[in-house]
């Protein structure tokens, strides 16, 4: 963040002024500790909630709200998706629901520019894709695999998204031991539009605590969270707000207790808790949407 101040472009983009710098990458090693932020308090339990409706393909800002989360209340009301919404609440093909549901079109018995009149007897049908049990899957019987990607950046479906995916997509990585074994799994995520000050905090949990779930059910130790950031940006009106946190000084990290699960899609809020989490006291600033 001081790097932006100092550095950064200033920008009128759609929700406000931004000062903004391209292309920054933040890695975090979790063998000792967890990345919460300890110069503000994180919302740990919000956070988590997200992340286990997520990891549910939930779409509905009741269910994030079931599992302790409101961050998605404003999106779900805005003006611009409040009047293409199917139902109350509803958020539309968001994160989870591409992780979980991505569909795709399949050509069905026949055989598409067969000649140059159109098509060979056929017709187009989808098939949903879970790119999350398809990833574990993948790791497990070929843990080298250069293909261990989710996205949720899906072109043909932005429109259909209460907020187009910041955190566009994801990479597994597993190191060997000195004998050739898989030992550790590290994650790298990539960002589009990175909100420095209330979003990037939230986000390095997210997928530090990803990372940890899935190493936990692949039966492999998580080693690095990486992220790179693309558009990371501070709205002028957190610059207050951001020169109180950087007066601060960091805590000592806290460590994540997990309770094991054989499945991602087993595993609750319950099963998830920050150890001495010592932080200094929030600040406050308003999300634009």
């Amino acid at each position: 963040m001081s790097n932006i101040i100092e550095r950064g472009t200033d920008r009128k983009t759609r929700n406000g002024m931004t000062r903004a710098f391209f292309a920054q990458q933040l890695r975090f090693d979790l063998r000792n500790s967890f990345p919460a932020m300890t110069t503000k308090k994180l919302a740990f339990n919000s956070m988590k909630g997200e992340l286990i409706a997520f990891i549910e393909g939930a779409s509905n800002v009741k269910r994030f709200q079931e599992l302790g989360c409101n961050v998605w209340d404003d999106n779900a009301e805005s003006g611009y998706w409040k009047p293409k919404a199917k139902c109350e609440g509803d958020l539309g093909r968001i994160y989870g629901v591409q992780w979980r549901e991505w569909i795709t079109p399949v050509w069905i018995n026949g055989r598409p520019f067969a000649d140059h009149t159109g098509w060979d007897e056929g017709h187009w049908d989808v098939r949903v894709i879970d790119q999350l049990a398809d990833v574990i899957d993948r790791l497990k019987r070929d843990p080298f695999d250069r293909r261990l990607i989710v996205t949720a950046w899906n072109p043909g479906e932005l429109e259909q998204m209460a907020l187009p995916p910041c955190h566009m997509s994801f990479q597994l990585f597993v190191e060997a031991d000195g004998s050739g074994n898989p030992e550790y799994l590290s994650l790298h995520m990539n960002q589009r539009s990175c909100d420095m000050f209330l979003g990037v905090p939230f986000n390095i949990a997210s997928y530090a605590l990803l990372l940890e779930m899935i190493a936990c059910v692949v039966g492999l130790k998580a080693h690095e969270c990486v992220i790179t950031l693309n558009d990371a940006h501070i709205y002028h009106e957190h610059f207050d707000a951001v020169r109180e946190q950087l007066s601060r000084q960091p805590l000592q990290l806290p460590t994540l207790k997990l309770i094991p699960r054989r499945s991602l899609f087993d595993f609750t809020v319950d099963d998830i808790e920050l150890v001495n989490y010592q932080h200094l006291p929030a600040i406050k600033a308003k999300m634009l949407v």
